[in-house]
């Protein structure tokens, strides 16, 4: 369809701008002056192009006569300042608020120039501020930043760079008769979009989450093979779990290096980021108690007493998604193919860890040597003892350990020859660790309720006012109540310094009261004669 929206033609329309059209036209047309060579089929010709008159081209020449400039002498216009894009801040990018604002400061300070209108001061905020900084200044740099313009890296090949995220997960589950949001920290290869692996913790994860999840990328057996392999790196985002010591140890036996981006910006791995919305959008707005559901009014749920997911349940339906994303879905950047069928489709050569290497990826070591004894090997204080060492003692070993997991430890000889798994000794069973655990449970919520207790005593209220008056607190209390409250305050003190006092009670009526006299006793020192 040639014609435009307006019902213009394209070709009725001209290419130039009035302005745009003057400042390319007029050198032309006064070199041409200049040399007496300008005629009206030049004019014409000029008129034509910028889609004005000829008789307005004729008063821009003789202005550039005249002045010796081919451009339009600048009208004087209100112009965005400093001070206002500072008030724009203040009232939370309210225009209207800012002009009352100007006005106010101009009927305060005579020197200052009278505020414009209210529609002047729109137009200036649409001239002169991009829409990015309209949104940044009313919102924050959140909302600016969704304004900019990011670039695209190239595609790559596969394992050329993974990226990793811990992602809190927006769903409650059961956790030992407590509901917890777990966290999920997983790796994506950048080009083919495939999982390489993950790990869930129900807490915040650490250094252990992230071994785990590298050990299962790193195998290119089951669950998400036949990919893995080594990458060429990994970004990450100033994580101090992706960071450790252990990790970057771990990876730089393999020459893997971890590329630390800078804090946030989520742009800059875009990938993950991309992963993370779209298992929130796919899987886990559709599961029991997630967190940012629909709400009624005064904020319930529909249902509040939707039952929950058991963290085991979860973890299954999260690594069926996986498996589907893997295997069955097609993202438009891979032109139709799932992400294990452009994995295979590649041909880039792939390196793969050693396998005895692999099998204890992520160890930590103490640096220190112990010695095998009849109660076994003992580390932090404890024994671990394993069938194959029987026969072994007085041999020096070495402790290896995966972190935060101390309920099993791995020994190698000093030459780093493996020898084997050792258990604890007198490790407490399932039974004995839940009731330590409930206890632990009972004495965090005694200690909860006391400090809300304290937290309503020490919050105060006051009055609600309409006018400029000093506040009067709330919760007066009547003389009789604050005497009364007074003596159990004693009363409670007292009790605390000595368990076993017991507070006088008042008299009962039936018993019998001494009579006070009403005649003094006399003194011992009274003279003689009147005793």
């Amino acid at each position: 369809m040639s014609d435009s929206m307006d019902g213009t033609s394209g070709a009725d329309r001209p290419l130039f701008t009035a302005h745009s059209g003057r400042l390319a036209a007029m050198p032309r047309l006064i070199a041409l002056d200049q040399l007496g060579e300008l005629n009206s089929a030049h004019v014409r010709l000029v008129a034509t192009a910028v889609g004005r008159s000829e008789r307005a081209v004729w008063r821009w020449l003789a202005k550039a006569r005249a002045t010796g400039h081919v451009d339009a002498a600048p009208r004087t216009r209100f112009t965005i300042t400093p001070e206002i894009r500072q008030l724009l801040v203040l009232w939370g990018g309210n225009a209207s608020a800012v002009h009352r604002e100007l006005e106010q400061q101009a009927l305060t300070d005579p020197r200052l120039p009278r505020a414009p209108s209210l529609s002047a001061l729109h137009r200036a905020l649409r001239r002169d501020l991009a829409p990015g900084d309209r949104a940044g200044l009313a919102q924050g740099e959140a909302a600016r930043r969704a304004f900019d313009v990011f670039g695209k890296r190239p595609p790559g090949h596969r394992n050329e760079a993974w990226e990793g995220d811990h992602k809190c997960v927006p769903v409650r589950v059961w956790v030992e008769d407590e509901l917890v949001q777990p966290w999920l920290t997983w790796f994506i290869d950048c080009a083919r979009k495939v999982v390489m692996g993950l790990a869930v913790t129900p807490h915040a994860p650490s250094r252990d989450a992230v071994l785990a999840a590298l050990r299962m990328a790193l195998d290119r057996g089951d669950p998400f093979g036949p990919a893995g392999g080594l990458p060429g790196l990994i970004r990450v985002d100033r994580g101090k779990e992706f960071l450790c010591d252990t990790v970057a140890s771990a990876l730089g036996a393999f020459a893997v290096p971890v590329v630390d981006l800078p804090a946030y910006s989520p742009y800059l791995k875009g990938t993950i980021e991309a992963l993370n919305d779209a298992v929130e959008q796919m899987l886990f707005v559709s599961m029991p108690r997630y967190v940012h559901q629909q709400t009624l009014t005064g904020g319930r749920t529909a249902d509040p007493d939707e039952p929950a997911l058991t963290f085991e349940a979860f973890v299954d339906l999260l690594l069926k998604w996986v498996h589907w994303w893997n295997n069955e879905h097609k993202p438009k950047a891979l032109g139709g193919l799932t992400p294990t069928e452009a994995w295979r489709a590649d041909p880039t050569p792939l390196y793969d860890a050693p396998a005895q290497q692999l099998a204890h990826f992520g160890l930590e070591d103490d640096g220190k040597t112990r010695t095998i004894t009849t109660r076994g090997v003992q580390w932090r204080n404890r024994h671990y003892i394993g069938p194959w060492m029987v026969g072994q003692g007085g041999v020096r070993v070495a402790v290896r350990y995966l972190p935060h997991h101390d309920a099993t430890i791995e020994v190698f000889g000093l030459d780093g020859a493996y020898l084997g798994s050792a258990v604890l000794s007198q490790a407490a069973s399932e039974e004995q660790i839940r009731a330590v655990r409930n206890a632990r449970k009972a004495k965090a919520r005694r200690l909860r309720a006391d400090m809300k207790a304290a937290a309503r005593l020490r919050r105060g209220r006051f009055e609600a006012v309409t006018s400029a008056t000093p506040p009067q607190r709330l919760g007066s209390l009547t003389e009789a109540e604050a005497e009364a409250e007074l003596v159990e305050s004693v009363t409670t003190d007292l009790r605390r310094a000595d368990p076993h006092y017991i507070p006088h009670q008042p008299v009962p009526d039936g018993w019998a009261r001494p009579i006070p006299t009403t005649t003094p006793p006399p003194e011992n020192n009274a003279p003689e004669e009147n005793k």
